[in-house]
């Protein structure tokens, strides 16, 4: 694969947009190195790169939420300097970001007209009153567009779902006439069926000659939908070049700068004896009815569609949600449906929830805190904590699972995705958890973190731990686990072996339920 800078800003004019040396600072940290970017008419290019690689700042100089210290901008065959957001959507370049900037309380048609509302009586200016018929025209031409014709752009978009909300925002680019669109991680919090469909999306508006700018994590995605990528490490521009003929492994090597494995490792693992057994249990709304036994020295995956109840069932067993049926058993010893979610930690249970920021850590306590927060008595001396203990408790567990920080006394906010990761795995680990129940334990972190924490989890479950895994990416769980179990409208099927399933074998039931759940 040509991974030479030759081309990475083309000398021909088909350009649409071109960024060239484009540089920015932030105090004495240097974000962005003389970055180079192209982007075609009628082009999706996707931008990859580790966390931290300078992503998501590149974009906010293109978009105009940044000016850039240095270095070149062309857009449509002009210079492109554009003052901010607002005024660079007008101009034809609009951002998605991940976190969707959507007013939950207005309609459809108000959220695609806002910051460009027409007006009745331009003359007045922003005292003339709003044009609403043009609004709700305007709304039911772009989601005609988007294959929505059917949605009423007078629907309270925070009543709407993900999948939905997300095409709004697309709408809202539409609108204003963008010629590109810059999607940030646009299916980072969709279910497979509904990514698809926005994926499918892509391709119509990159067929009517809009060019996308594809920010993600999946690189099965940009597979299906790029047609040539942009490697960003460390700031620079490291590569340009065509999807075709290139490798998931080129593009993990060129994000990482070092040579790497099989993306997934190696499943040489002994499975010991049932240390997690579940019967029947059901739970406040989900699950309905699911059973699962998980043996020491095997990762055992969860798959399902989003809201089929895969973590309503993690949270049930680790004692963070309402049981109504069922049994429970760690070890060989019944928990009681009332017990506490730390009776189960010192039982060994471990649980890692999907909202790392919202409940995984504590982002404004150090790295240590976070580390240490479960189980502090290795680190006390008569009940005072040991500064020095803790410092050299957490160097151990940095060194460990190679958590780039530098100081443990950093907030744990300042860190990547990935590393935010490792540490709220380190906690487990640090009150001694046998069993792990590990909720997207790699959404919104890069693939190099993704490597590293798939070579974690397989050495975990090699020391002999008994790892749960819900996903609701099924390549994850097909190259990760040694057993796969599928949710469907909260009954789960039985465990299989993974060498059983298929990507089709596993959405199908997904979809319609396994065939013993038809049965019964």
């Amino acid at each position: 694969m040509r991974t030479d800078l030759s081309e990475a800003i083309p000398s021909h004019p088909a350009s649409l947009l071109a960024m060239r040396g484009v540089c920015k600072r932030y105090g004495g940290v240097q974000a962005l190195r003389d970055v180079d970017l192209a982007v075609a008419p009628g082009e999706v290019h996707a931008l990859v790169g580790e966390n931290g690689a300078g992503k998501s700042t590149l974009m906010k100089v293109l978009s105009g939420v940044e000016r850039p210290d240095d270095g070149t901008m062309e857009f449509a065959g002009r210079a492109w300097k554009p003052t901010g957001p607002v005024q660079a959507r007008r101009a034809g370049v609009a951002m998605i970001h991940q976190e969707l900037a959507l007013a939950p309380h207005l309609s459809i048609a108000e959220n695609i007209a806002l910051g460009v509302e027409p007006r009745r009586f331009r003359g007045l200016g922003p005292l003339a009153p709003l044009d609403r018929r043009a609004m709700h025209s305007t709304a039911s031409r772009v989601l005609a567009r988007l294959g929505h014709g059917g949605l009423d752009p007078a629907r309270r978009t925070g009543d709407l779902p993900a999948a939905t909300r997300q095409l709004v925002e697309i709408g809202r680019a539409l609108a204003s006439q963008a010629t590109v669109i810059i999607m940030d991680e646009p299916t980072s919090s969709l279910g497979r069926h509904d990514a698809d469909r926005l994926l499918g999306v892509v391709k119509r508006l990159r067929d009517e000659g809009l060019s996308i700018v594809y920010i993600s994590h999946f690189l099965e995605e940009i597979r299906r939908v790029a047609d040539r990528f942009t490697v960003l490490r460390d700031g620079r521009t490291v590569a340009t070049a065509p999807i075709e003929g290139s490798t998931d492994q080129d593009l993990i090597e060129l994000m990482t700068g070092r040579s790497m494995g099989a993306v997934f490792p190696e499943r040489v693992r002994q499975r010991g004896d049932v240390v997690l057994r579940v019967e029947g249990l059901a739970g406040r709304p989900t699950p309905s009815r699911a059973s699962l036994e998980v043996r020491s020295g095997e990762i055992v995956g969860i798959a399902g569609l989003v809201g089929a109840g895969r973590t309503e069932f993690l949270r049930c067993i680790a004692g963070l949600a309402p049981i109504t049926a069922g049994e429970i058993t760690i070890h060989g010893r019944r928990v009681d449906s009332s017990e506490s979610i730390g009776a189960r930690m010192r039982r060994g249970l471990g649980f890692l929830s999907e909202d790392r920021k919202g409940e995984g850590l504590a982002l404004s306590m150090s790295i240590a805190e976070n580390l240490l927060l479960s189980n502090f008595r290795p680190v006390a001396r008569r009940g005072v904590l040991s500064t020095t203990r803790m410092r050299a408790a957490a160097n151990k567990w940095i060194e460990r699972l190679a958590i780039r920080s530098g100081d443990p006394v950093k907030a744990a906010g300042t860190l990547s995705g990935g590393n935010q990761q490792k540490i709220a795995i380190a906690r487990l680990l640090h009150q001694d958890s046998t069993v792990l129940l590990l909720d997207e334990p790699t959404r919104g972190i890069d693939i190099g973190s993704k490597v590293q924490v798939y070579e974690l989890l397989d050495g975990l479950a090699r020391a002999g731990r008994a790892v749960v895994v819900s996903s609701g990416h099924l390549p994850e769980l097909l190259g990760l686990c040694d057993r796969i179990a599928v949710m469907h409208r909260g009954v789960l099927g039985p465990a299989r072996d993974v060498a059983e399933c298929t990507e089709a074998s596993l959405m199908s039931e997904a979809v319609l339920g396994s065939d013993e759940e038809v049965a019964a």
